[in-house]
């Protein structure tokens, strides 16, 4: 009976239930669409150096973090690498050659990173070659390439086809240079990235790095980065590939970035922050709507205790109207969140306008806005127990009622 009487209660003033009700549910699809939208920047973020930067592991020479010496090489090679193919958690790996140097141009000169890659391994484990935006990849049968970040040519006032020259150490620690052809320019949607290294072919770097009485050896690998196939099994790869060859340095993505690992704990959190932020703001109306049916009912409150209904069960009617007014739009709100974060998810946000401010931080234009699922239910939950707050002092300012004197009030 109780439950019946209050919702009959909420529709004595319809225009004033809807308005409360739709103010629910745009604040339910507002903290669902932000919650959405911080998720889907901050899992970009994290797929963008993944596939361009850290990958999944990556294998080094224990001491080659710290000293960044050309001659601290992963070794034994050949029983590395066959060790990876034959792994079934392995998607693909990329072997590496790194030296810190120089490139020099007729206009200048900057200080980057010289990475010498094997063209097709890289593209298993990179979207270096979707993210080709002039030129071409690695020409084959072709020497002395180089692929450049677009944001780097401007600097260097260099276009397609021109030279540039690569200063840097060999094996020996001698000071060693080479000329390069630019074939293609590369924008990955992450500035730092794109100005802070070059690529080469591996062959045409090692030869550099050899002494010339060396020439013939195979090339120097300082990095093999992998992608597994199920990012869940990346620990368990990890532990089995440290103990098949314990004297190398293998590290996932998050020991590599701890801000990796920061941003995906957020994506935890996020939804949390928003919804409660939002929700403490709607509080604040439902509390000042119950407040106003409580005041314009003194009277009917007051006829009530008079005839009996004791003050727990006013109490309890005031309660579960605010609830079943919360409840009514919850529904339109997690309805309309979830298919604004569908439509986003599948369509893609568009923030191109600001693409120079976000590639600064890593970060992509074309954000895929997605939700975790228990995010749904948090809201839900938090709708229920925000009504249930609200109407805590609206129902106790109705028991306080006397019922002789509100029975008089006008």
């Amino acid at each position: 009976m109780l439950p019946i009487l209050a919702w009959r209660n909420i529709w004595r003033n319809p225009t004033r239930s809807l308005v409360v009700i739709l103010a629910i549910s745009m604040g339910i699809w507002a903290a669902l669409f932000m919650s959405g939208f911080a998720t889907g920047m901050i899992r970009d973020y994290i797929d963008s150096n993944i596939s361009n930067v850290v990958g999944h592991i990556q294998i080094h020479h224990p001491d080659y973090a710290r000293e960044k010496d050309v001659r601290l090489q992963v070794d034994p090679l050949p029983g590395l690498e066959a060790f990876l193919a034959s792994q079934p958690q392995v998607r693909a790996y990329s072997a590496r050659t790194l030296a810190t140097g120089m490139v020099s141009t007729a206009n200048g000169s900057r200080g980057i990173l010289i990475q010498g890659v094997r063209p097709d391994q890289e593209a298993a484990v990179s979207n270096l070659r979707q993210n080709i935006r002039e030129g071409t990849y690695f020409e084959e049968g072709s020497k002395n390439q180089i692929l450049l970040g677009k944001s780097l040519a401007e600097k260097l006032h260099v276009k397609l086809r021109s030279k540039v020259v690569l200063t840097f150490q060999d094996l020996e620690g001698n000071i060693t240079n080479g000329a390069f052809r630019i074939v293609g320019l590369f924008h990955s949607g992450n500035t730092p990235f794109d100005e802070s290294r070059v690529l080469v072919q591996a062959g045409d770097l090692g030869r550099l790095l050899h002494p010339a009485n060396q020439s013939s050896m195979s090339d120097p690998v300082h990095e093999i980065t992998l992608l597994c196939r199920d990012p869940d099994s990346l620990l368990a790869v990890q532990k089995t590939l440290q103990s098949a060859f314990p004297r190398l340095l293998f590290e996932n993505y998050r020991e590599i970035a701890p801000e990796l690992e920061l941003y995906e704990s957020q994506m935890k959190s996020v939804s949390l922050i928003y919804l409660t932020i939002i929700m403490l703001a709607l509080i604040f109306g439902i509390i000042n709507t119950m407040m106003m049916a409580v005041l314009e009912r003194f009277r009917e409150l007051g006829m009530l205790m008079a005839i009996g209904m004791n003050k727990g069960r006013i109490f309890s009617m005031i309660v579960m109207e605010t609830v079943l007014l919360s409840l009514a739009g919850a529904p339109l709100g997690l309805l309309l969140g979830g298919l604004t974060i569908h439509y986003f998810k599948v369509k893609g946000l568009d923030l191109s306008a600001f693409a120079r401010s976000l590639n600064q931080y890593g970060m992509g234009t074309d954000i895929r806005v997605d939700a975790d699922p228990v995010g749904y239910w948090q809201t839900a939950i938090m709708r229920v127990v925000t009504a249930f707050l609200a109407s805590l002092y609206p129902a106790w300012k109705a028991i306080r009622l006397k019922p002789v004197e509100a029975i008089r009030k006008l």
